[in-house]
Order: structure tokens, then sequence, then C-alpha cells
């Protein structure tokens, strides 16, 4: 089954940035979306494009991180700028409601 293939992550200090980038094979009619998961806590949807192209964030990361799209390469981005500690997680992408088999994710670690 389609895996996400999620890439980007790192170790930055708190206030730094980081650019997150997402491929799927066959997501071409589906609006990819940012989740992350931290250690001992439940996966959360970070950022994502609706039905009609609109774009969602989770109220922790509104106004910090900037989600976009290349429909022809099938591509999504999460542009995270002033990271700070808790937004350190594994983070994976997929569709709202998921479609896609989770893949292995990419982890941003922010020290303070």
């Amino acid at each position: 089954q389609v895996q996400p293939v999620e890439s980007g992550g790192g170790l930055v200090q708190a206030g730094g940035s980081l650019r997150l980038s997402c491929t799927a094979s066959g997501s071409s009619f589906r609006s990819l979306g940012w989740y992350r998961q931290a250690p001992g806590k439940q996966r959360e949807l970070v950022a994502e494009f609706t039905w009609v192209g609109n774009t969602n964030y989770a109220n922790s990361v509104k106004g910090r991180f900037t989600i976009s799209r290349d429909n022809i390469k099938n591509t999504v981005t999460l542009q995270m700028n002033s990271l700070k500690p808790e937004d350190t997680a594994v983070y994976y992408c997929n569709t709202n409601p998921i479609f896609f088999t989770w893949g292995q994710g990419t982890q941003v670690t922010v020290s303070s």
C-alpha cells in the first residue's frame, strides 16, 4: 500500500525554522495534511487543506506554520517558523480523513 514519504526534520534551537516535505504517489486527487505525534501523546492534526482548498491549522501553530502544496509534483510542504520545544514530535503527512498507510515520519526536535 502506498505510504507517504516525509523529509526535512532535524534538530533546531527554539526560535528557529524548518521546512518539511512530503510526497505520496497517487495523492493528486486528495489533499495531504500534516500530523505530529509527541512522545506519550496522541497523534494530532497540525495543518491541512480542506476539500475546497482552504487551509486549517491547529491553534498551537497558527501564525507560525504554513502549509503549501504542488499539485503537479504531488508534494506538500510545511514551513515551520518560531519553533518551540513543544513542537518536538515526529511529523507525518496523510489525508483527513486518513487514506494512506502511515509513513515513517520525520523527527523534529526543538531544543530550549
